[in-house]
């Protein structure tokens, strides 16, 4: 039976967390020398190399594993120290991996209904939606959203609703490229906005509503407000969500490119199976937030 101590999985933390053994010692407070036999003691009772000695330290497919273990190890002592009233024990920051749309949309509100007596803190890692599950699967975070409705292997998951995009364009640019109204042979020659090279949604559009694949130009801005900027000022035509994207058409200052047509992107909530008030809490805000503002 492999026997890992709690004050190894400590150390092994650390070190993920500052990169080198010697910045690990530090903030332990023994050496370097201390820190490097911790975890060849670990790696000795797992029976393979848990982390590769590069700069910054990298885990091996073994110490993935074991990582996702200490990380779980301390939230219970967390959760613990917070049921038993210790001043100043909401522990280290909880990870959550979370989409750029939800990020700037719905999910801050979420963040902020979780009540101040948790004590907890976040790091937010933007990741698109259909690749966050991969974050939960390494146990580079603890929760995500994800669009994907198939549970990681122990996690659970819940539908939290849909964010609702609009195909828009500034009317300027709609005057140039379609001016006899959309067309799917505009459409081709028309440039897109994607926000980076993992983005799906113009591709998807672009495939309903023409039958072939994105190939024409295309500019890639990765920050949703500079996205939005861009459509706005007539670079090329995107998906953007109904709350980015409605004074724009109310005003005219934007148009859509099929009028009502909606893409409807379904989130689901996945996080941790292990029995942690913290992330309990924080489930409760995120799905009681998600139902007020998706679709």
């Amino acid at each position: 039976m492999m026997n890992l101590q709690t004050e190894q999985l400590r150390t092994f933390l650390t070190v993920l967390e500052l990169g080198t053994f010697e910045a690990a010692a530090g903030q332990l407070h023994v050496t370097a020398s201390a820190v490097s036999q911790r975890i060849k003691a670990m790696e000795q009772a797992a029976g393979q190399v848990l982390l590769q000695r590069t700069s910054p330290v990298t885990v091996t497919p073994a110490g993935v594993i074991v990582h996702k273990l200490a990380r779980q190890l301390r939230q219970l002592e967390a959760d613990a120290a917070a049921e038993l009233g210790i001043a100043g024990a909401g522990g280290a920051p909880i990870p959550l991996a979370v989409n750029a749309d939800s990020l700037s949309t719905w999910f801050v509100a979420a963040l902020a209904a979780v009540p101040a007596d948790a004590q907890l803190t976040f790091e937010v890692l933007r990741e698109d939606e259909q690749h966050s599950a991969g974050l939960l699967r390494t146990g580079q975070v603890m929760a995500a959203v994800t669009a994907s409705p198939d549970a990681v292997q122990g996690c659970s998951v819940v539908p939290l609703g849909s964010l609702r995009y609009r195909a828009v364009a500034s009317a300027d640019f709609m005057a140039r490229w379609f001016p006899t109204g959309f067309t799917p042979e505009g459409l081709a020659l028309a440039p897109a906005i994607q926000f980076d090279r993992t983005d799906t949604l113009q591709g998807n559009f672009f495939a309903s509503a023409t039958g072939s694949t994105l190939a024409g130009p295309q500019h890639f801005i990765p920050d949703t407000i500079q996205f939005a900027q861009a459509v706005g000022l007539g670079l090329g035509w995107g998906l953007m969500p109904e709350a980015h994207c409605g004074d724009g058409l109310r005003t005219g200052r934007l148009r859509e490119l099929v009028p009502g047509h909606v893409t409807a992107m379904p989130l689901y909530w996945q996080r941790w199976k292990i029995q942690s008030i913290a992330l309990d809490v924080l489930s409760t805000a995120v799905t009681t937030t998600a139902a007020g503002a998706l679709g």
